[in-house]
């Protein structure tokens, strides 16, 4: 027993402390907006349909590509923007289409107006397993109402996107094609995010750079086909993906 003792005592101050985020938690909720459409006809006019951050010169807003819509058809008044929360409601702002990565599943909106506050682009490629991390977004806001929310999560894994499959026969349509493009690492979190998350900044709690786009439906769908619940498992698409994203125009 002594020996045990002895032994946590030599361990446990070794370990490091949870980083404290009240600090860099309301500087990052002033960058983090909703992403969806308004159509002044439709009740209601203004629907949500994921997170988004704001980048670059505060007129640059970051998302995932699944949950911006393809382009509405002609005579379609609804119109792609974000939306911010405005006492008990919500204010919307137009926003185009600059850019879309499908193979990254990000997309890439451009605001016009006043900038809002920007988020700064980490380096992904220095991230590393154990490192701890932490989000802000939407989760079920449609729901919940549009109040942003943080949660610790731990980079467990950096992961090929497509699981291994033992035979073709298993592989559906969209892995097939995900495997006939160039492979690339994912960041796979202990953590679990819901429909609205997609989209939220995954940041250093140090610091509060960006280093990967929550992503809960794409990749989910490529690496765990058989998981109908949250499994506790989230995935983040790395943060330089954006930096290369941005570029385009």
């Amino acid at each position: 027993m002594l020996g045990v003792l002895a032994l946590s005592a030599c361990v446990l101050p070794g370990l490091a402390a949870a980083t404290d985020l009240r600090a860099i938690v309301p500087t990052i909720k002033r960058s983090v907006v909703g992403v969806g459409t308004f159509e002044r006809t439709r009740s209601p006019s203004t629907v949500f349909v994921g997170t988004g951050f704001v980048v670059g010169d505060g007129l640059d807003v970051i998302t995932n590509a699944h949950v911006v819509p393809v382009r509405p058809a002609d005579g379609n008044v609804e119109q792609l923007g974000i939306v911010l929360p405005d006492g008990e409601g919500v204010r919307f702002r137009p926003a185009e289409l600059v850019a879309r990565d499908n193979e990254h599943d990000l997309a890439h909106l451009r605001l016009s107006g006043t900038p809002l506050p920007a988020l700064e682009l980490g380096d992904s490629d220095t991230a590393q397993e154990g490192q701890e991390l932490a989000l802000t977004g939407f989760p079920l806001a449609m729901a919940l109402g549009l109040h942003a929310a943080t949660h610790r999560a731990l980079l467990a894994a950096i992961t090929p996107i497509v699981r291994p499959s033992l035979g073709a026969r298993s592989l559906d349509p969209r892995q097939i094609a995900a495997l006939q493009r160039a492979p690339f690492n994912i960041f796979q979190l202990d953590g679990t995010a819901y429909p609205g998350n997609s989209g939220s900044p995954v940041y250093d709690p140090a610091t509060g750079k960006v280093l990967g786009v929550i992503n809960a439906v794409f990749v989910k769908g490529l690496k765990e086909t058989a998981i109908t619940a949250p499994s506790g498992i989230t995935y983040a698409i790395p943060a330089n993906y954006v930096r290369a994203l941005l570029q385009k125009k």
